[in-house]
Parts: C-alpha cells; structure tokens; sequence
C-alpha cells in the first residue's frame, strides 16, 4: 500500500509544479533557453531591426521543466535600443509557448513570458512593487524576477511580467473575445490629412474616421476602430454618459495609482500610453495599467514642462491634468464632483495600506533581500551593485538619467499627500453594512456619520456593469427609524448579487469595502 501511495505522489509531481505561481513574488524561477544556432544573439538582432515579430525557434526550461519547439524574439523599444547601443548583452525577451505546437502552454497555462532587463531601475525593484500594489485595487499582471541562461550563458536577472493577453482577461474578466485595443502609440505614424490632431493615446475625439486614430492605438482584436471612436466621442462630448460605456471606478483607480507612485510613464505623463482597453460583453471599456519598470519616479515628465526635480516628483499635484482637455480620461471624469471625491477615497486608501512610516520600506527590504546575492552575481547588470543598494534610500544614475530612491521618493511623497487639504478633509464613516434576502428583493443596509448622501452600487450578477441607487434614512425598506444614520433599500436581487456602499459629504468620499469595486459584498 505505501508502494501505491508514493507511485501515486511522483504521478502528482508534474501537477503540482504546475500548480505553483509561475510569478510568484516571493521565488526566483530559473529559465535556460536554448537554440541551435550559436549566432542566435545576431538572428535575434536582425528580426528586431528589421521591425517584425518574427521568432527564432528554440526550447525554454523553467525549473527544470522543458517547453520545445517555443519561439523567442527580443522587446521592447527603449529597453532594447539603448542597452544594445551600450553593447550590452542583457537584452529584453519575449517567448511564446505556442510557436510550432499550438496547445503548449507554460506552467499555469500561460502562453508567453515577457523577460525585461531592469532597464533605468538601478533599484531592480519598480516594476515588481508596482504590480504588487496595483493588484490589490484593480487587474494587473503579477510581476517577479528570473535568473536567465541562454545557451547555457548566464545572461543574469531579469524581470518577468504576466502578459495582458486573452488568458489574463478570462482570468479577469471571465471573457475574452470582446474588443482589445493597446494604448500606446506608434511613434514615428503621421497624421492623415484631414484628421482632427489628437494627444497620442489620451482618447482625444479626433473624428469619425479609423484612420485618425491608427497611429496612436493598436487593436488586438480584427475589429474595434469603431468602439473606440464610440469611446472618445463619449467621453469628449457627452461626459454624463460616459459610465454607460467606461469602467468609472476602475480608472479612478488607475488614476490614483498613477499618481501616489509618480507613476508617469502612463496615461499621466507626457507619453500619455500604456495602457490597455478591453470592451466587454455588457459593452463596457475596462482600462488595464501596464509597463511599471519607471514607476515611483523612475520618468520624470508629466507633460507640462521640463523634467520634474526630485522635489517636484515628491509634491506631484493629485489634480496634474484636472482642467487640460488633452487628457480628456483625466479631465471629463475629475470635473464630476462624486467621481472626483471618489478618486481623492482611492488615493487615501492606497497610502493608508501601502505606505503608513516604515511599511514601504519593510516591503521593498524583503524583496531587496531575496533578490540581492542574484544582482551582485549578475555580471551583465545595467548598474553596479553600489547602484542597487543606494537606490533604496537616495537618487543614482542610470546612464545620463538621474533615478530618484524609492524611500527618498515616497516617504516624502506620502507625507506630502497626507497633507493635502483635500485628504484631509474628514470623509464619511460607513461601517455595519449588511444585507437581507426575499424572494426576489435584497435589503441593503449600513450605518453612515458625517454623510450627506449614501448611495449602493449592485449587480445581480458577476462582472455586469454596478448601477447605482440612493439609499435613504427614512424609516422604510429595513431602517426602523427615521433620521437614526441607518441608511437602507429594497432592491430587486437575488443570491449572486454584488454591491459596495458609498458616502458623501461636501468636500470628501468613502467607498465600502475600501477597495470597492474590486472587492465587494456578495448576496450568498
């Protein structure tokens, strides 16, 4: 019997090393690439400069796990250009599991690994610390770290980050066959004759023709032209409507997140890009962050003037954009006064949890710590080790460009924002909320202070857009008594239902869960 029992176990094994995270922050994965070629570096070179997609054929061992047939390509565009113009051989990769053999996929059934090479982060950390932070409030990749040989060549560690492709939105989203587009434009595209001149992928209504927009957007899907122009036209002109069409909640979050990590290397920043949009089966616009490698400071232009100083970097207006009609996704929504108490709610929240004095620093040591014997054996790193260990606490150099600290950033940041007339401003206090069930209505219920107006956001089912209803202290639909700060209504719903609270007052917003709407409360 115990012959069985262990012959049964080593049948396991394979199953649950898929099992595992493959990015699991807290493991470095080892990843051996192999090709046939010996001039592989020269192959990859040339597809790369000749501007396509194509791949070299090749095989990928992760942790001892073996994928043949895979197909490997370099990325990205500064993080390639300017660490080969330094003749340096740590260069970014993009693998695909499906190359040759279309049903391949890599542990957890992923069908891509996106390797990058810490390109201007001497800190090795942002990309990885971001998406940790960003998946706590809305969809985000997972992010960790890789050792990475190449023909049995330690080329050193890299970053590696979930691709946002149809696995992560079924994940996500439970669908994946709606219109994706990627935000992030095409740099050396000229405008066509005739079309209104946009603001690279700001979402800027630049007219009825598709053609306007293909320099600054990219679909992933063979349709989409159309949802998009739909989305802008929305946004830019009709901005009362635009929560029929757009996630609200989901980019007030991004929004939020942009800016208390001095995230601009997005939408925020003069590049105004990566990001993604993704249009749901319930016809709604759902915005992805993407590309964190300059986050918490790491680029220093946000599309107002000159680069930021680091002093300029830590007191980064929460309002950066809030009136400029060439940010339309930052403007239209902020001059919404809910929407604009709600966004302040969100900025609130990620301090609180993310960077009270010390815990910011505690975090980033933990990985700082798993991480450093793998930096100082990587021969092939953009930055010295000294770089590494400085740039926790104070600005080095990464080439010419001057990379602020993680702490000398955020600690002065987060006391910066915390002090903000509006943060400070008292919001709403919601507690006790709760539910009961009929037949086919759902009582919903919570105890308000310092409110104005409660409202609850509900949804008969998962992923469906959330509509908004008034709750009222009246004494009817389960509040017993008028005027007690027991706010209630009756709405039509069933188990399955979904909702989160929101309070308002004059100049401030509370949202219940506090990391509503990504979180929520179910009707069992």
């Amino acid at each position: 019997m115990r012959k069985l029992y262990f012959f049964l176990f080593l049948c396991l094994i394979p199953f649950l090393s898929d099992a595992q995270d493959l990015y699991d922050i807290n493991k470095i994965r080892e990843i051996k690439v192999r090709f046939a070629q010996p001039k592989w570096d020269v192959i990859l070179d040339s597809l790369k400069q000749a501007g396509n997609d194509d791949r070299l054929l090749g095989s990928v061992t992760i942790d001892g796990m073996l994928y043949d047939s895979v197909g490997v390509r370099y990325k990205g565009n500064s993080s390639y250009f300017n660490t080969r113009q330094q003749k340096s051989s740590k260069l970014p990769f993009n693998i695909k599991s499906d190359f040759i053999r279309d049903n391949q996929r890599f542990q957890g059934d992923y069908k891509s690994l996106k390797l990058s090479n810490v390109f201007r982060d001497p800190s090795f950390l942002r990309e990885a610390m971001a998406y940790e932070i960003a998946g706590k409030y809305m969809p985000a990749p997972k992010a960790n770290f890789v050792k990475l040989y190449v023909n049995d060549r330690y080329l050193g560690l890299y970053n590696s980050t979930e691709s946002i492709d149809k696995k992560f939105l079924q994940d996500k989203y439970a669908e994946k066959d709606g219109i994706f587009i990627k935000c992030d434009p095409n740099w050396h595209a000229k405008l066509k004759k005739g079309c209104i001149k946009g603001e690279k992928a700001s979402l800027m209504y630049q007219g009825d023709d598709p053609e306007c927009y293909q320099g600054n957007y990219e679909l992933k899907t063979k349709e989409g032209w159309k949802d998009l122009i739909e989305l802008t036209k929305t946004l830019n002109q009709q901005p009362e409507k635009v929560q029929e069409i757009l996630n609200v909640d989901q980019t007030l979050w991004m929004h939020a997140y942009n800016n208390v990590l001095v995230n601009l290397d997005s939408y925020s920043g003069k590049l105004c890009h990566n990001y993604y949009m993704y249009r749901d089966s319930f016809g709604v616009f759902q915005p992805m962050v993407w590309d964190m490698n300059m986050a918490f400071g790491g680029f220093r232009h946000d599309g107002t003037g000159t680069a930021l100083s680091n002093e300029k970097l830590q007191e980064l207006s929460p309002f950066i954009h809030y009136k400029s009609p060439n940010r339309p996704l930052i403007s239209q929504l902020l001059a919404n006064p809910l929407y604009r108490k709600i966004y302040i709610a969100h900025m609130r929240t990620i301090l609180n949890e993310n960077f009270k004095p010390g815990a910011f620093e505690r975090r980033i040591k933990e990985v700082h710590r798993l991480i450093d014997a793998q930096v100082q054996q990587d021969k092939n790193k953009l930055y010295t080790h000294e770089d590494f260990k400085l740039n926790l606490k104070q600005s080095t150099k990464a080439g010419k460009s001057n990379i602020i600290g993680l702490l000398e950033l955020m600690d002065a940041r987060a006391t910066y924002l915390r002090d903000h007339p509006l943060l400070k401003k008292t919001p709403p206090a919601l507690s006790n909320v709760r539910h009961t069930k009929s037949t086919d209505k759902v009582t919903v219920m919570a105890n308000a202070t310092n409110v104005e107006t409660v409202f609850v956001m509900f949804r008969t089912k998962p992923h469906a857009p959330f509509k908004r209803f008034r709750l009222l202290d009246g004494g009817e639909d389960g509040d017993q008594t008028a005027g007690d700060g027991i706010y209630s209504m009756a709405i039509e719903g069933a188990s399955g239902a979904q909702y989160y609270i929101i309070g308002e007052n004059e100049k401030s917003a509370a949202v219940s869960p506090e990391r509503a709407a990504f979180e929520f409360y179910k009707v069992e």
